[in-house]
């Protein structure tokens, strides 16, 4: 596991599209990440952080890091990253990712949405590792 290759990514992306699809179109998340303090959206992005690298830590890395720390590190950012755009791209398609006019709304959606995606996100793609 020294690389992040396509299978890697259609995995993350597949993982993080089941569970962002049903949270995109709940107004209630809309809702909630247009009230959300700057604080707990901070908040919000961290625990997401931390739970990613802890189940990857556990399950795609076995514990073992050692001596790949930045691979781990880099999976960790990937596999965010791709479910931040996985989650864009939705609520780009439904007409509610106000980029242009509200940015900040925009972006705020885009991490709320994200934190459960993202766990779906690397749950999948721990599915095949070591």
């Amino acid at each position: 596991m020294k690389n992040f290759n396509l299978e890697d990514v259609s995995q993350v992306i597949i993982g993080a599209f089941a569970l962002a699809v049903p949270i995109s179109f709940s107004e209630e998340a809309w809702r909630i990440a247009e009230t959300l303090p700057l604080s707990n959206l901070l908040l919000l992005l961290s625990i997401s952080v931390f739970f990613l690298g802890f189940f990857a830590y556990q399950s795609v890395f076995q514990g073992n890091i050692k001596y790949r720390i930045s691979v781990f590190i880099t999976r960790i950012v990937i596999a965010y990253c791709i479910a931040a755009l996985v989650v864009a791209l939705i609520l780009l398609s439904i007409g509610k990712l106000p980029l242009l006019t509200d940015t900040l709304i925009a972006i705020k959606r885009i991490i709320v949405i994200t934190m459960p995606a993202s766990m779906g996100a690397i749950v999948v793609d721990s599915f095949d590792k070591e």
